[in-house]
């Protein structure tokens, strides 16, 4: 990895070309190269969304994962039309004022009915750099899972989730066999593998 040359960009030209649900700018900008100099003009359209938060909701004494299931509009190309109902975990978009772990909690509740007993940063993260400016932060919830479950969800934001509880091997099973199909949650299961002993023996 080449770091001696100095990084620099500059923004030729910024328009909205869609203000809708979402936001889409075009921007044309130039960038130094790592040869040396500055790259032409060129133009890319931004996916913009704002930051986002996901929370990992688990509990360690019974070893159970939250996993939530809607409808993706995203997923709408794969072959079978029950596809395009994914599995994840909890997410939701920073509002206004709001800092990360405040969405973390009320997201929790929102979509899981979840209170949430003790909240750790996992990372930060860019979901898809190439396109889009969404920057997601990624939490680990302890919960208690008793009597989690059911259908959760906005009417107002037009929600409509569904909500369960497995053991990890399941969940890592579901993984391993190529059943989540969403980046956000493959991310939090892995980390997940790694420090779920730690989160058990912390936990007795």
């Amino acid at each position: 990895m080449n770091n001696s040359h100095k990084k620099q960009f500059t923004i030729v030209d910024e328009t909205v070309v869609y203000d809708g649900f979402f936001k889409v700018k075009q921007v044309k900008l130039k960038h130094t190269l790592y040869k040396g100099g500055w790259s032409q003009t060129i133009t890319r359209e931004l996916f913009h969304r704002g930051n986002c938060v996901a929370v990992l909701l688990y509990d360690p004494i019974r070893d159970e994962v939250v996993i939530i299931e809607q409808f993706r509009i995203g997923a709408l190309q794969l072959p079978q039309q029950k596809q395009a109902w994914l599995l994840e975990i909890v997410a939701g978009a920073i509002e206004a004022g709001e800092t990360a772990e405040q969405v973390a909690y009320r997201e929790s509740v929102e979509e899981a009915g979840c209170a949430i007993l003790e909240l750790i940063k996992i990372n930060d993260f860019f979901t898809s750099p190439g396109g889009t400016s969404e920057l997601l932060s990624l939490f680990y919830g302890r919960v208690d899972s008793t009597d989690v479950g059911g259908l959760h969800g906005l009417d107002h934001e037009d929600e409509d989730i569904s909500v369960t509880t497995m053991k990890f091997d399941q969940v890592y099973q579901l993984l391993l066999d190529g059943k989540i199909q969403s980046a956000i949650p493959i991310i939090a299961i892995q980390w997940l593998y790694i420090n779920r002993e730690k989160l058990r023996s912390q936990s007795v």
